[in-house]
């Protein structure tokens, strides 16, 4: 028997929405190796109804590289069969999704843990800038300010 091929990461940074249903299907179409996909779809909120949209801006070609970085990782601690990671940019819209985290493997624990993993990441780490743009008048209320609770939640993972 062939060595298996080790999964490679499916990472993309983009505009347009993306369907979660159709992300989870490209891991698992043909394949009856995978018990488990864990799938983290993150939204956007209407704050109460304070926000019209966040801005949420990257660096091209740097965003993605480093989320590559980061996927390989979980691909290095724990049996994936297969991971997509899709964020958006430009103005998301509350209601409108931002981000997806699809991680499929054997047993349920490596796909959670892994997801749980990149999500905490994603979160503290990954370099995107959101703006606020208010409801009321259409103008920004400024950048969103990083939070200690995301940071901690990544720094769980290093040790």
């Amino acid at each position: 028997m062939e060595p298996k091929t080790p999964p490679q990461p499916i990472v993309r940074v983009e505009s347009a929405p993306f369907d979660t249903a159709r992300e989870s299907e490209r891991l698992t179409q043909g394949r009856t190796d995978i018990g488990a996909v864990v799938t983290f779809s993150g939204l956007c909120r209407d704050e109460g109804g304070v926000l019209a949209a966040l801005e949420i801006e990257h660096y091209p070609g740097m965003a993605e590289e480093e989320i590559g970085r980061v996927a390989r990782e979980a691909l290095a601690r724990w049996p994936l069969e297969g991971l997509i990671i899709v964020h958006r940019y430009g103005r998301i819209s509350p209601g409108e999704p931002i981000v997806l985290v699809v991680t499929a493997a054997k047993h349920r624990g490596e796909a959670f843990a892994a997801a749980s993993f990149l999500m905490d990441f994603l979160k503290a780490k990954a370099p995107f800038w959101k703006k606020q743009i208010l409801a009321r008048d259409g103008a920004g209320a400024g950048w969103v300010a990083a939070r200690a609770e995301d940071d901690l939640a990544a720094e769980k993972w290093r040790t």
